[in-house]
């Protein structure tokens, strides 16, 4: 099995760094490592260099895509590389020496055309204290060889068959380039065109948490992005069919789930923070889930 891994990235340069040296160490030697840098400015061109004048064990190439869109910046990696199989992962995460050959195991092991892995957040230990107490980070896991389903599809840590994504028009949508979600459109269009996506729960990767995520209004953000993701793929039928009894159904429940959310986020203030900031996420979720319908879309890449 040939592998190239893919990395999208944007002004991370030491982030870049230490990810570079983690494929260094892999148990699986990669065939080529593609970095993308989506800033136009090209900051991540000097820590490539380093890396390759310091020696490495396989090629990296790197190019500038200008344009602000992560689609646009996911579909250039996808273009430059040659892998039978294609890995992702993001230029904030670290990959233990494992990780690559755990992905193509279970691959091998469960007939599969893609393999999802965990990526664990790990919350800086001088970060606020509800914050560390809330696990708001948190990615919900799957046993090893599970398929995984529709809703919990997302890259980070991912290993897709060459074949099926070259295939693909784009193969992300641009259209989710100024948002979330074209990492999960696309595993649900290859899902529906046959491809079979698995859990592997053993190949972790590790997300050392921004300083500038460990607020509230990030938290909410993000619940808004994702909740609108939701949405969004769910009339659009991308879950499965849905009526118009079903679209008014999905504005009965967020509504209702809105309203509860913010009850128990003052209800439970009190016993401390980390629960209230949780009841204020789902609220957030739901008002995202809601504001597709009058036509209003947050750009986190904007």
């Amino acid at each position: 099995m040939q592998f190239s891994i893919c990395i999208a990235t944007y002004r991370r340069p030491e982030r870049l760094r230490s990810l570079l040296d983690d494929l260094l160490q892999q148990q699986c030697r990669p065939a080529e490592v593609i970095v993308v840098d989506n800033d136009a400015a090209g900051s991540a061109r000097a820590v490539v260099q380093s890396r390759l004048e310091a020696g490495t064990s396989f090629p990296i190439h790197y190019a500038i895509q200008p344009e602000r869109n992560i689609a646009l910046t996911r579909n250039r990696t996808v273009e430059l590389c040659s892998g039978e199989w294609i890995a992702f992962i993001d230029d904030d995460e670290r990959a233990p020496p494992p990780w690559l050959r755990q992905l193509a195991e279970a691959a091998a092991a469960h007939g599969a055309d893609g393999v999802l892995g965990p990526v664990v957040p790990e919350v800086p230990g001088d970060a606020p204290a509800w914050i560390r107490r809330g696990r708001f980070y948190d990615f919900p896991r799957l046993s090893t060889g599970e398929v995984v389903p529709l809703n919990r599809m997302r890259f980070g840590n991912v290993l897709l068959r060459g074949e099926r994504l070259r295939a693909e028009p784009g193969p992300f949508d641009v259209g989710y380039g100024l948002t979330t979600g074209e990492d999960a459109d696309l595993l649900i269009r290859l899902v529906h065109k046959g491809a079979r996506i698995v859990w592997c729960d053993e190949a972790v990767v590790i997300e050392p948490v921004e300083p500038a995520r460990l607020s509230l209004r990030w938290l909410l953000q993000r619940a808004v992005s994702g909740g609108q993701e939701f949405a969004r793929k769910t009339v659009s039928g991308r879950y499965g069919p849905i009526s118009a009894s079903g679209r008014l159904s999905l504005i009965a429940r967020a509504l209702a789930q809105l309203a509860v959310a913010l009850s128990l986020a003052a209800l439970s203030w009190p016993l401390g923070r980390q629960h209230a900031a949780k009841w204020l996420v789902k609220a957030s979720a739901n008002l995202g889930k809601l504001s597709i319908f009058w036509g209003w879309r947050y750009s986190e890449y904007a």
